[in-house]
């Protein structure tokens, strides 16, 4: 997903190390969501991370203290800023924060809870270095053993596993509000572990917070029945995920660009470069290599960065080559090492679907793979995951948030790779070709 859902993202962090006296860009910068049900408190505790952090700029503070006349300040509103938000106390759209502490620097992303907006919390988990799944305490039935969790962040926490996202935090919010904080974050801890090897998802921790009150936040929580560390402490120790370098070249074309000021090559020609982010691998210039669907060869003989030329890129990084042969190239390409780029047109994947209306075997959509559009259809549909049970059930279609095994067949072949292999190569977006909806999300586990 982190491919087909990357320009909806924000640019990605700097790098370099960590250490107590370290500047913030001395690690790179983490990227996490927070995620869950609605209402659980995902806007306020990141209001909470960037008012500890004092990220805040001293108009938006002096605005939220007189909106609050004399009250604690809401601080979901750092976040919540659409009108339809305000007005409704709910997040629709991922909205996007950044702050630094003085070991690291993050990149937010606050995704709704509701429902309705799965597909933007899809979008912000596409790429996410790290997932917070916050659990009110408060909604959940604390009486029963195991505690039944709210199927949103059953969901939600599915998702991130589905998507690759590597570190994944449950938070225990609301503890401020709970007669017996200690026995019912035991009891929730529980219920979580046992969600989580149900489910083969590795949790990063379980942690207990007040994001209204700032327990355990950004400062460690002084109680007798929790001695671990504080939220902030576990983000700035998780690792970010890294676009692998040591495999072979892969590079969807997102643009082509021709240098009205450089100089013609041997058949005449403004030589052209070829713009796009590296999904895996490196390149450099002198290295050989192969367009996707034309299957030509070329050498490389310049690469940029930022208009200037430059020794190599590398996964991650964005980068123009030029090559050596004027070849028809085009957005949607890629370019790959030599005999890497295999064609494939029927191939299986698990289907996050978000459309209101039904997923039918048999209907043409519209998929995107990098930046190439073509027509597919559902050739079959395996099982549906019941999202309570995380047992399989047949399936003739699937719902609005289901989940689903399903065979696709495309119109034309394209480059795919299994998305446990490569998060670019591996998925695609679903889009109905009739109302232009985003319908669904699709992460290839085999081709054929």
């Amino acid at each position: 997903m982190a491919a087909v859902l990357n320009e909806a993202a924000p640019p990605e962090g700097e790098t370099a190390g960590t250490g107590a006296g370290a500047g913030a860009g001395s690690r790179r910068a983490l990227r996490f969501l927070t995620a869950g049900s609605v209402d659980d408190g995902k806007s306020t505790l990141i209001g909470r991370l960037l008012y500890d952090a004092q990220a805040i700029l001293a108009d938006q503070l002096d605005h939220l203290e007189r909106r609050a006349a004399g009250q604690p300040i809401d601080l979901s509103l750092l976040t919540d800023g659409l009108e339809a938000e305000r007005e409704q106390g709910i997040t629709i759209d991922v909205a996007y924060r950044y702050f630094a502490t003085r070991r690291r620097k993050f990149i937010i992303a606050d995704a709704p809870g509701h429902e309705q907006y799965t597909r933007n919390m899809v979008t912000a988990a596409a790429g996410s270095d790290a997932a917070v799944v916050l659990v009110d305490a408060t909604k959940l039935d604390l009486r029963m053993r195991p505690v039944p969790l709210l199927p949103q962040t059953r969901r939600h926490a599915l998702l991130a596993r589905l998507l690759r996202v590597p570190g994944i935090v449950f938070a225990v919010n609301k503890i401020d509000a709970l007669p017996d904080p200690g026995p019912a974050f035991a009891a929730v801890r529980e219920a979580l572990l046992g969600f989580a090897h149900e489910a083969g998802i590795e949790a990063a921790a379980v942690v207990p917070v007040s994001a209204l009150r700032g327990d355990n936040v950004t400062r460690r929580l002084d109680s007798p029945w929790y001695r671990g560390p504080s939220l902030l402490e576990l983000l700035e120790e998780l690792p970010a995920g890294a676009e692998p370098i040591d495999a072979a070249l892969r590079l969807p074309v997102q643009y082509v660009a021709r240098e009205s000021g450089g100089q013609a090559d041997g058949t005449g020609h403004q030589p052209r470069t070829l713009w796009g982010r590296i999904a895996r691998g490196r390149v450099r210039p002198g290295d050989e290599v192969q367009l996707f669907p034309s299957g030509e060869r070329a050498r490389v003989v310049a690469c940029r960065r930022a208009g200037l030329d430059a020794a190599g890129a590398e996964a991650g990084q964005s980068v123009g080559l030029v090559l050596d042969r004027q070849l028809d190239v085009s957005r949607g390409d890629w370019i790959g090492a030599p005999a890497t780029l295999l064609p494939v047109q029927r191939f299986g994947a698990t289907l996050a679907w978000l459309d209101p209306e039904p997923a039918v075997i048999g209907r043409k959509y519209l998929v995107r793979h990098g930046h190439r559009w073509v027509q597919a259809r559902i050739a079959a549909i395996g099982h549906r995951l019941d999202i309570g049970s995380l047992q399989p059930h047949d399936a003739e279609h699937l719902e609005v948030n289901d989940i689903g095994q399903v065979v696709v067949e495309l119109q034309q072949p394209l480059p795919l790779e299994p998305y446990a292999d490569d998060r670019v190569a591996g998925a695609l977006i679903v889009v109905d070709p009739a109302s232009h909806r985003t319908s669904g999300a699709l992460l290839v586990h085999s081709v054929r």
